[in-house]
C-alpha cells in the first residue's frame, strides 16, 4: 500500500493488508497523535487496510 505521511512529508510503499493500528506500530507513530485516512475519510484503529489501498497518516495538531 501507499502511505503519504506528513510533517516531514514523504511517500512509502508497504507490502500486505494490515490494520490501521498495526501500520502505526511498524512505523513507530503513536495513534493518539497521528490521523489515518483512506480516500479522504478517517479510519479507525481496528479497520483492515488492503495492499491496493492510498492512505495519508497525519499529525493531530491542537490549539486553542
Amino acid at each position: 500500500m501507499k502511505v503519504l505521511l506528513r510533517n516531514p512529508r514523504r511517500e512509502i510503499e508497504v507490502e500486505g493488508g494490515r490494520t490501521v493500528g498495526r501500520l502505526l506500530d511498524e512505523l513507530d507513530l503513536d495513534r493518539e497523535s497521528h490521523l489515518v485516512m483512506r480516500n479522504g475519510t478517517l479510519v479507525p484503529g481496528d479497520a483492515r487496510l488492503d495492499d491496493s489501498d492510498v492512505v495519508e497518516v497525519r499529525p493531530v495538531i491542537s490549539g486553542g
